[in-house]
């Protein structure tokens, strides 16, 4: 089975760089892929992307070395082992509040006994291997997003669920859960960051890997600073937006100085 990338990064105490896809496109996802990411995440969540568009963009992903993730809309098994059977090598679920939600999430990524995810790797075969199925158990990244009042409560026994790989802060959602505005980038003085920042500090004493959201790089270097292990930068769609608006204001800017000259 092709090794998972995301997982010899953590070992071996790397940074892994990772950013989004929000737009339903394959080749905004081989574009993307092709700038050199660690990984690349569909979010199936909050993106524009339903599976028949993820199949196309885990195919796009797969002509480079860039690992595929996905983050699913719900910790619903029927999407987790579908996304999985069609090559991705990571799942970030939303929404775990709990233990038993925890323990759900995990068992419907890995394969009896230890889950209860049904066989049918349609496409992961093509991607990973013919052996898939004997180390996929192992090699899938399983990421769990704490970003719920209730899943602070119960953030100890979360991290205590077995054969969790780490889990993942939405700083948005988390934010409204502790009564404030949401976003990215928290400043120090905030009850965001100060929750992050134990979040960080638990997952760390289990040797969990911690992944971040992060609004700009140089926030997000700043969380590696810290002790993150996977940090996410950006996405398809804002790239885009960003890159569009700098090149018009400087366009816009110049035409207007210009016609000041004649």
């Amino acid at each position: 089975m092709r090794k998972n990338k995301l997982k010899e990064l953590f070992k071996s105490g790397k940074p892994i760089i990772n950013s989004w896809l929000s737009l339903p496109s394959s080749f905004s996802a081989e574009v993307m892929a092709n700038q050199g990411w660690d990984s690349v995440t569909i979010d199936m969540q909050h993106g524009l992307v339903d599976y028949s568009n993820a199949v196309t963009m885990l195919q796009a992903i797969s002509t480079t070395n860039t690992t595929p993730m996905a983050r699913v809309n719900w910790n619903e098994p029927g999407q987790i082992m579908k996304i999985l059977d069609a090559g991705c090598y990571g799942i970030i679920c939303p929404m775990v509040s709990n233990r038993k939600e925890a323990e759900n999430f995990i068992q419907a990524c890995q394969y009896p006994p230890k889950g209860y995810r049904s066989y049918g790797p349609i496409r992961a075969n093509i991607y990973s291997g013919s052996d898939y199925a004997k180390f996929a158990d192992v090699e899938i990244l399983k990421l769990a997003m704490i970003e719920t009042k209730e899943a602070l409560e119960k953030l100890n026994e979360i991290l205590d669920t077995p054969n969790l790989d780490g889990i993942y802060i939405g700083p948005a959602d988390l934010s409204l859960a502790l009564g404030e505005e949401p976003g990215f980038d928290k400043a120090e003085n905030t009850k965001a960051y100060k929750t992050i920042m134990k979040i960080l500090d638990e997952a760390k004493k289990r040797n969990l890997l911690a992944g971040l959201h992060n609004g700009s790089a140089d926030y997000a270097l700043k969380m590696i600073d810290k002790g993150f292990n996977l940090v996410t930068v950006g996405s398809d769609s804002r790239y885009i937006g960003s890159g569009a608006k700098s090149d018009l204001e400087k366009l816009k800017g110049k035409k207007k100085t210009s016609s000041q000259g004649y």
